[in-house]
């Protein structure tokens, strides 16, 4: 991360990127499920795949009432990997499902139990479940349990480093913590801006922040160091 000098400034500089996204993009309603627990499946599914595989394989787990966590954790895992293979490295994700099955038990597979505790703790007890990365804990952490951690993927280090905010091998935890220091200073509550700007960057990302940047119609492009250069 950039000069700690420099800090004071970001937190106006965030501020504005994420006024103007969202005056441009709107709310994005992230992360759409009918449960807590759905949006944790969902953070397992969409580990190296798009959206629309993991919605596809969500409407066929909810056909089969198998969004239930003690239905869940009961079905065989090989049938578990055949009906979650629409969403890519089915035998893998099936057991990471499973994985953190094993962990909830300790929960009596209830959510709300889980939101009690705090973040540090449910954060390390997260990654310790096998096939849990940081972007998948966090993405539970957030969207699924209403703590207030910043939500960072490919697409964030992309923008960011391109507008000089970060260098561009940035790792995970920096620039999570880049976001969560600079962001608690605005006036926003954090947990409803945390959801829309993750959200809203990824969304920048897929228009127009793409491996070859369009940067002429770029909503942020005033504030971008980058601004089309080649």
């Amino acid at each position: 991360m950039q000069g700690k000098k420099l800090l004071k400034s970001y937190t106006t500089q965030l501020k504005a990127i994420y006024t103007t996204l969202l005056d441009a993009f709107g709310q994005q309603g992230w992360w759409p499920a009918k449960t807590r627990f759905e949006v944790i499946v969902g953070a397992i599914l969409t580990q190296n795949t798009n959206w629309k595989n993991v919605e596809k394989v969500i409407a066929e787990l909810d056909k089969l009432k198998l969004l239930r966590p003690r239905t869940l954790d009961r079905i065989p895992l090989p049938r578990l990997a055949k009906i979650i293979r629409p969403a890519g490295y089915y035998n893998q994700k099936a057991k990471k499902l499973k994985a953190f099955m094993e962990h909830f038990k300790q929960y009596d597979f209830d959510v709300g139990k889980m939101m009690k505790r705090g973040i540090t703790v449910l954060r390390s007890e997260l990654l310790s479940v096998w096939g849990i990365g940081p972007e998948t804990a966090d993405s539970i952490l957030l969207y699924a349990l209403d703590k207030p951690v910043f939500v960072v993927d490919a697409y964030t280090r992309r923008v960011f480093s391109r507008m000089g905010f970060v260098d561009k091998d940035i790792n995970y935890e920096d620039l999570r913590a880049f976001f969560e220091k600079n962001l608690d200073k605005t006036r926003d509550p954090r947990l409803k801006t945390f959801k829309e700007y993750h959200a809203l960057i990824d969304e920048l990302a897929k228009r127009h922040c793409k491996t070859r940047p369009e940067c002429s119609s770029c909503p942020v492009r005033r504030l971008c160091s980058y601004n089309g250069k080649t």
